[in-house]
């Protein structure tokens, strides 16, 4: 069959199909405002600490709530260094009390000296001292007193050293309350990327979880269709029903981007990509699970 023959057959077909609508009253085919596809907020959920994966609960498709817990990496090298670390701080804090000890010998010392010293001193107006005997006394005193400064910044050091190690060992805490992998997010399981005892890094995804009980259609509309469309709007989005219907459902529009863009490839024909538009995204419960991640979805915004 030729060209021209063919072009001859559809505009029979054509003829025959616009006569057959036309005695229901409906000349062709409603569109949509805009097309689409839905989206979540995807979120990975990493491993904070290094270690051996000892426990993993997570099967893709399932749903976790908020803070339950679904895995855990090795402790042992943790809690290793804290007993370190609390030994370490027994043993600092012994020193502290000695140091403590020899400061209150100086003092009684120092006391003394300083008694001496007033003594001497009398004694010297009298004439019944000399000044070698006042000068020694004097010296005495100030030595006693050098020794206990130090023994003070000593002290201060040993203190310091306290602390340090006690937020060591709150760091090492830290890092075994992170070993203990709880979920933070409610949602579904859409990947899972390890398995039980493998070896993890710090910072490796585990796996990536999503909310999918509200799923966003991000579609782009022209800049005529723009000042139609606000903020909170609700709108009807259609999805498959099957093959030839649709299914209505209610959205809301979350969000408008604020500068245009190029129609994204995937979107549009050729010659529709080079015109440029504004993305929204609708926001559509889910409650039944109907929509899926990368399903297509029109709005109509009237």
């Amino acid at each position: 069959m030729n060209k021209i023959k063919v072009l001859k057959l559809f505009g029979v077909i054509s003829g025959a199909v616009f006569v057959a609508f036309g005695s229901y009253g409906c000349a062709s085919e409603e569109k949509s405002d805009a097309y689409g596809q839905f989206e979540a907020t995807e979120t990975s959920i990493s491993s904070e600490v290094p270690g051996k994966l000892v426990k993993y609960t997570i099967s893709e498709g399932d749903r976790l709530e908020q803070n339950t817990r679904v895995g855990q990496v090795d402790t042992t090298r943790l809690w290793l260094q804290k007993e370190e670390l609390r030994s370490r701080l027994e043993s600092v804090r012994s020193n502290i009390k000695s140091i403590e000890a020899q400061v209150e010998v100086r003092q009684e010392e120092l006391a003394l000296a300083r008694t001496n010293l007033k003594r001497t001193e009398a004694l010297h107006e009298d004439g019944a001292a000399t000044g070698q005997q006042l000068d020694n006394a004097r010296s005495n005193v100030q030595t006693i007193e050098k020794r206990i400064r130090a023994l003070q910044t000593e002290k201060r050091s040993i203190r310091a050293e306290i602390e340090a190690t006690r937020t060591r060992i709150e760091q090492v805490e830290d890092q075994i309350d992170d070993a203990l992998i709880m979920n933070p997010v409610t949602g579904t399981v859409l990947t899972s990327f390890v398995e039980t005892h493998e070896m993890l890094r710090q910072g490796q995804p585990l796996y990536e979880i999503a909310n999918l009980d509200t799923l966003e259609l991000r579609v782009y509309i022209s800049g005529a269709q723009l000042p139609s469309v606000k903020l909170g709007q609700h709108v009807e989005v259609l999805v498959d029903k099957n093959a030839e219907e649709n299914q209505a459902m209610d959205g809301k529009v979350s969000w408008i981007a604020s500068e245009a863009e190029f129609t994204p490839k995937m979107i549009q024909t050729k010659e529709e990509r080079v015109t440029q538009v504004y993305a929204v995204k609708v926001r559509v419960p889910n409650p039944d699970g109907i929509l899926k991640i990368g399903m297509p979805g029109e709005v109509n915004f009237n």
